[in-house]
């Protein structure tokens, strides 16, 4: 079987139509790349700058704090005291780095952390974002040693107020809390872009299955029309051949032919036209079996209700033998499927054909059932002889509907020319 090409030259829509502003510019660029600026990183967002904000308060806010801790502190020189403040103020303003570099600034932030004490909200905040943005094999080495320098920290700058031990494990929690915020952030982004792109795949295949299945109905429409335009085109060439052969004929025999010869003629081009698409089973026993025609759907009904359904046919057409066999087999056609879909879809209900119309204002089959009463379960490769009965209809010069009504109901309307 032949693949299923996909048109890559139709646009897809936009990922976040509105509201980009409310979402990270890392997720709106693994969304949409083809939005991003070339060579250039993704543009912060309103929510960006917001949270940036927030991140930079926060750290000038712990920065203050420590700030006056680290003034009052016996063990911390005047000298050191002021240094200390200067290399949190560096830490702070470097956050406005994060998003640019999280692994840079999470490797500079672990010598200030040591040597100052105003820029532990900054370090917080880099571990943070080195969580969120890189892999996890960076964030537990980068991790490991920020820990690792803690006990030398207060070493170096025992804390006035607590314990050595006290204080050590207090700034280990706040590091992992830290660290396992930020992965609980990027797990939640990892999940929302695995869903997508798994939401992306069943619409391409849904896609392809719907392309697959119309190409299937094509393909059948010309085995349909082969079969037909074969009968019609041998009368042609018989009869043809035997006014080529036997120019002596009788007038009578010539008027009789040519009489053939014309008819043949209408019907084919007739065919053609309405380019009718009867789907043929694939079975070896149904080669050569006569195709049905509206009137064959007073049996069609009748087999159904042997099988066990629950069927009403409600035919309106005055007589059905005059309906042109190209608009019979098709609404014969579309009842079968749409019986079976029944069937499938909605086993136990009752089931109601409707068939309407006459010469010049076309042919209208209805076939609706109410809803089914349970859970029923779900059919593989649902929706598929909906595709085909679509494009058989639209291929006739006609129209079909599907689809669930107000009341719950499911109902297939098909409109057939008939003039």
């Amino acid at each position: 079987m032949s693949t299923v090409s996909v048109d890559e030259t139709v646009p897809e829509p936009p990922a976040f139509p509105g509201r980009r502003w409310l979402l990270p510019s890392a997720v709106i660029h693994e969304f949409d790349p083809a939005g991003a600026r070339p060579g250039r990183r993704p543009r912060r967002t309103a929510r960006d700058w917001l949270v940036d904000f927030s991140c930079f308060l926060l750290a000038v806010f712990v920065g203050l704090l420590a700030a006056d801790a680290v003034g009052d502190n016996p063990h911390v020189s005047h000298t050191a005291a002021g240094l200390d403040q200067l290399l949190g103020a560096l830490a702070c303003a470097a956050v406005w780095l994060r998003r640019r570099w999280p692994l840079g600034l999470a490797l500079a932030t672990i010598p200030l952390g040591v040597l100052s004490d105003t820029a532990g909200g900054a370090c917080a905040i880099a571990v943070f974002t080195l969580a969120v943005h890189r892999p996890f094999r960076y964030v537990a080495w980068v991790t490991a040693v920020d820990i690792a320098a803690v006990p030398l920290t207060f070493r170096l700058r025992p804390d006035a107020d607590l314990p050595y031990l006290v204080s050590v494990v207090l700034s280990v929690v706040l590091i992992v809390s830290a660290v396992g915020w930020g992965l609980l952030v990027r797990a939640k982004r990892q999940l929302m872009f695995s869903l997508r792109d798994r939401a992306r795949r069943a619409e391409t295949e849904a896609r392809l299955r719907a392309e697959q299945a119309q190409r299937l109905a094509r393909e059948a429409i010309a085995r349909e029309m082969h079969d037909v335009l074969a009968h019609r085109l041998t009368l042609l060439s018989v009869h043809a051949g035997a006014l080529e052969f036997r120019p002596d004929a009788p007038q009578e025999e010539v008027a009789r032919a040519a009489g053939v010869i014309r008819e043949s003629a209408h019907e084919a081009l007739q065919d053609l036209r309405e380019i009718i698409g009867v789907l043929r089973a694939a079975d070896h026993d149904d080669m050569g079996r006569p195709q049905p025609t509206l009137a064959a759907l007073d049996t069609l009904v009748a087999e159904s209700r042997e099988a066990g359904m629950k069927v009403i046919l409600d035919s309106r057409v005055a007589d059905p033998a005059a309906v042109p066999a190209s608009v019979g087999r098709t609404a014969y056609r579309i009842a079968q499927e749409s019986l079976t879909n029944a069937r499938k879809h909605a086993p136990g209900t009752e089931v109601t054909v409707t068939v309407t119309g006459g010469p010049g204002e076309g042919l209208c089959v209805t076939v609706r059932n109410p809803p089914p009463e349970g859970e029923v379960p779900h059919v593989p490769g649902s929706g598929q002889g909906l595709i085909g009965l679509t494009e058989r209809a639209t291929l006739a010069g006609g129209r079909l509907e599907h689809g669930v009504e107000k009341d719950g109901a499911f109902a297939v309307r098909a409109w057939l020319p008939w003039g």
